[in-house]
Formats: structure tokens, C-alpha cells, sequence
């Protein structure tokens, strides 16, 4: 192994109180969902307050609408991130042990799941009062980076969903017997791919730059479609380039496919990750086609 870098030290709770046989913890992870969620309200809150932002000088709801809109997305990243990772990643395991599919403090949520659970949350939300759907659809994509960002970094402190093994000079020395079972030999650590951070890089810093970029400067919150088909575009694009760099779950893997592909054919194939990142792809494209034609 060449030369890499050791984790550092760092707990993946903020601080724990004990209470009897309670015991209660702030965990990192939860702190960033929760920041990245104030922050996501405060940025779209920003758009809608500049009327002059928005076509016609309308933006598609007050910000009253928008804090009750916050309860439904709440609901749906949720339900939806946790019944897409049932879905998508671990069917049979939860078909066996129905009762674990709602513990969602063991651990298994799912990016796809969860954007699903928010697209069908903001959909009811906007039938129900009537609210333009695209400029709605525009302004929660510009809300999503924060909290990707601050949810890969988290994923980073919690030493979780870290890449493949690697012999750059950045690769990062994980702690665990699962990230130190790479087959080298005895007594050699294993470096890993920091996968969660260049997905933070990609889909929270640069992806959301670029996205606050095109609504405050570029005035593309006038060209309903322009801001959402960005962000399923470029996160579709950022997360099926970084999955060349990310383990894959352990349920993909075997001898016989030891790159976790969900779909192959011949020895190449995609990750599970990468097909659920094509769909967005192309949605994005869809989007930025039809936003363009309209103008």
C-alpha cells in the first residue's frame, strides 16, 4: 500500500445523556438532515421573497405555504428514503422480517427512495392548494444541495458508505473489519476511496453552487423547468461517476461479481446506484428540453 491517510479520530455522536436505563444521542448524522433541512427552507424562502425572480413577477407560493409544505417533505424524504432502501437494496431480507421495515434508527435510507417520497409529498401538496407545480418543482431542487452536502459529510464522520479500495495518496485508512477486508495481505492496511466525500463535493457543494448560480444570477427561475432539470441532471450525472469510486452493497457482491453489479452482461454492468441514476439523467434532460422550447 502506498501512502494514504489515517481516519481521524472522530465520534459519530455530538454528545450522549444517559437517564436511567435511557439513553439519549445526538448523532451527527440526524444533525446534518436537520441543518440541511433549515438551510434547504432558508435558501428557498431567499427565492421566493425576490419577486423578481420569478416569471411574471410570481412566485408559485408565499412563504406561509412554504413552512407547511416543509411538514409534507418531511414526511415523504422519511417514509420514502426508507422504503426505497427497503425496496431497492434489501427486498428479501425485509420481506423475511417485515417488523424491522419502519426501525429506521437501525440504519437504511435511500437518496432515490426518499426523492420519490418527496416528488409524490410536494405533488399532493400543490393539488391540494392549487400551486404551479414546475416553479414548485424549481424551487425545492434548489433547497436539496445543502443537505447533501451536509449528509455525505456525516455519512464521512459516521466512517460508512466509503468507496473501493484504492492506492491513491488520498485514500482514507477506514476503521472496521469491513473496510479493512480488501484481501491484502496480513497485517497491511487498506485504503479506501473518501466516496462520501466527492459525493459531497459533487452533489452538495458544486451541484449547488451552480443551481443558486442559474436562479440568482442567470434569472432562470423565469424559465420554469430550468432549475429542476439542472439538479436531476447533474446529480443523476455526479452520483453514476462517483459510483465507480463506491463500494457496493454487500448484497450485490459475490465471487462471481466482485464489483456489485445489479445489471451485467459479459462482466460489465452497472451498480445499482448507476440504474437509479439513469432515470434522473434523463429527466433532466427532459426538463431542460422542454424548459428551453417553452422560452
Amino acid at each position: 500500500m502506498k501512502a494514504a491517510l489515517q481516519f481521524p479520530s472522530l465520534s459519530p455522536e455530538l454528545f450522549s445523556i444517559s437517564i436511567g436505563s435511557f439513553e439519549f444521542a445526538l448523532r451527527w448524522y440526524a444533525l446534518a438532515y436537520i441543518a440541511g433541512i433549515l438551510l434547504g427552507w432558508q435558501l428557498a424562502a431567499a427565492a421566493l421573497r425576490r419577486v423578481r425572480l420569478w416569471r411574471d413577477d410570481s412566485p408559485p407560493m408565499s412563504t406561509e405555504q412554504l413552512e407547511q409544505l416543509l411538514t409534507w417533505v418531511i414526511l415523504g424524504i422519511i417514509l420514502g428514503g426508507r422504503l426505497g432502501f427497503v425496496l431497492f437494496y434489501q427486498p428479501a431480507y425485509y420481506l423475511s422480517n417485515p417488523g424491522e421495515i419502519l426501525m429506521i434508527w437501525h440504519g437504511g435510507m435511500s437518496f432515490h427512495g426518499g426523492l420519490l417520497g418527496v416528488i409524490v409529498a410536494a405533488l399532493g401538496f400543490c393539488l391540494k392548494h392549487g400551486i404551479r407545480l414546475m416553479p414548485t418543482a424549481d424551487l425545492m431542487a434548489l433547497a436539496v444541495p445543502p443537505g447533501l452536502l451536509l449528509g455525505r459529510i456525516a455519512n464521512f464522520v459516521n466512517a460508512e458508505l466509503w468507496g473501493r479500495p484504492t492506492d491513491l495518496p488520498w485514500g482514507v485508512i477506514f476503521p472496521g473489519q469491513a473496510a479493512q477486508a480488501c484481501g491484502q495481505a496480513a497485517g497491511e492496511l487498506c485504503a479506501r476511496h473518501p466516496s462520501q466525500l466527492y459525493e459531497a463535493g459533487l452533489e452538495g457543494l458544486i451541484l449547488g453552487a451552480v443551481l443558486i448560480w442559474l436562479a440568482f444570477a442567470r434569472g432562470a427561475l423565469k424559465r420554469p423547468g430550468i432549475v429542476a432539470g439542472s439538479f436531476f441532471a447533474g446529480y443523476g450525472l455526479a452520483r453514476f461517476i462517483v459510483e465507480f469510486a463506491r463500494q457496493p452493497d454487500a448484497q450485490f457482491v459475490s465471487p462471481g461479481n466482485p464489483l456489485g453489479l445489479a445489471f451485467q452482461v459479459g462482466g460489465f454492468g452497472l451498480t445499482m446506484g448507476q440504474i437509479l441514476s439513469l432515470p434522473m439523467i434523463l429527466i433532466g434532460v427532459a426538463l431542460l428540453v422542454a424548459a428551453r422550447r417553452r422560452a
